[in-house]
């Protein structure tokens, strides 16, 4: 009996110094630091509360821990005065979904306000802090994301990683992105405009595969999806083919303030025509591209991914590839299930992605029922993250692999 309890013993003596190993090993845990929140609250001394709030405030920025993340386990943190402190994100549609609660509770006796929650410990989420009425980027987390609205705060769970192939690689040539080139068109009754990516070495190049890209000014932005970086370290990675990519605008040439893709993507046959009719004839004509389907993308997120398959599904004969993201496609959604259901054979190369939090997953889903039905070669990717550049940048390089393989 008394050795049995000396083993007991030694046991517990060793998971106690494991244990403390991780925590110092990784800062604190939940746990840890929801006991060191009752401490604090319970100092009587105002002066001695306030000097123990800052100084975990300063280890949690020193540990980059804010918000904190351990395992699924994320407590969003604010540290300032307010009546009201919340967060809206991927993970509650903006504020658009009333089932997350995203108001934050005042540790008591502090000017601390936290909101505890769960998300997969691989998810990456943008976010907001809302204090009384202002939104505002989290002043204490240095990661942020980019969106077509400025930038968001960016939460990365514990076992999220980044892509490296959005970022420049040193010795990598660069391609070459032209200023923007106008284009009249009869069927939508304005100009459009659009640029040109060139690989490098282009001038010794011929019969170049191209990929067309809608919401081109913002794939062709570094911050947002990062297409052009991509494209240069594939090419010097040698692991896609020299590409040339059409980033096609869908601002007014006159007005960029007036964005026109709610009109232009909604399975509008007038724009349909107008790259089929317009675009891609003047783009055969001024660059050496190839005339094979097979050697044809077309490429768009959200709206985007649903005139993609919008305009790839009535030109099969046009577009071999078709990548669609986080497809909208409620936003037509008796149109473009339609037209997917009456085709009776098809012959696509597909890639298809959505998030899982707050983005259009039952519409990626129904539709990849049908890309089934037709027994399409496709991948179809979930990402434990929301409808952002964040998402859509990390899967360019997959796209561009899967579709020009050197």
């Amino acid at each position: 009996m008394f050795k049995n309890r000396i083993n007991l013993l030694v046991l517990a003596l060793v998971v106690a110094i494991s244990c403390n190993q991780e925590s110092s090993k990784n800062g604190f845990s939940v746990t840890e630091l929801e006991m060191r929140f009752e401490d604090i609250s319970a100092i009587q001394n105002e002066s001695q509360r306030k000097s123990a709030v800052d100084t975990l405030w300063s280890e949690l920025i020193r540990e980059d821990q804010i918000p904190f993340k351990e395992d699924t386990t994320v407590i969003f943190l604010f540290k300032g005065e307010a009546n009201n402190v919340s967060w809206n994100g991927d993970f509650n549609s903006w504020s658009g979904d009333k089932n997350f609660d995203n108001k934050g509770s005042r540790i008591e006796g502090t000017n601390l306000w936290m909101l505890k929650t769960s998300f997969p410990s691989d998810a990456r989420l943008d976010y907001k802090i809302t204090v009384d009425e202002s939104w505002i980027i989290d002043p204490v987390n240095p990661h942020y994301q980019w969106s077509g609205f400025g930038p968001n705060s960016e939460l990365r769970m514990p076992d999220w990683k980044p892509e490296p192939l959005t970022e420049v690689i040193p010795d990598a040539s660069k391609g070459s992105l032209s200023d923007n080139i106008l284009i009249e068109s009869s069927n939508l009754g304005y100009n459009v405009q659009y640029q040109v990516y060139l690989p490098v070495g282009y001038q010794n190049l011929s019969n170049l595969p191209v990929i067309y890209i809608l919401d081109g000014q913002e794939y062709s932005d570094d911050r947002l999806g990062a297409a052009k970086i991509v494209l240069d370290n594939l090419i010097h990675l040698k692991k896609i083919k020299p590409v040339m990519a059409v980033f096609i605008d869908p601002t007014n040439p006159d007005d960029p303030e007036e964005n026109r893709r709610a009109d232009e993507f909604g399975t509008n046959p007038e724009y349909n025509d107008f790259v089929v009719d317009e675009l891609i004839p003047e783009i055969k004509t001024d660059f050496k591209v190839s005339d094979k389907r097979i050697e044809t993308a077309l490429l768009g997120t959200s709206l985007g991914g649903l005139n993609t398959t919008y305009i790839g599904f009535k030109n099969p004969n046009v577009f071999g590839n078709l990548a669609i993201q986080a497809p909208a496609f409620w936003y037509k959604e008796n149109e473009i299930y339609g037209l997917v259901r009456e085709t009776k054979e098809a012959d696509f190369n597909i890639y298809m992605s959505v998030g899982t939090i707050g983005d259009n997953l039952v519409d990626a889903r129904r539709m990849k029922q049908e890309f089934e039905r037709l027994d399409l070669d496709y991948t179809y990717t979930e990402v434990n993250e929301g409808h952002s550049w964040g998402a859509w940048s990390a899967q360019m390089d997959d796209i561009l692999i899967q579709f020009f393989k050197k």
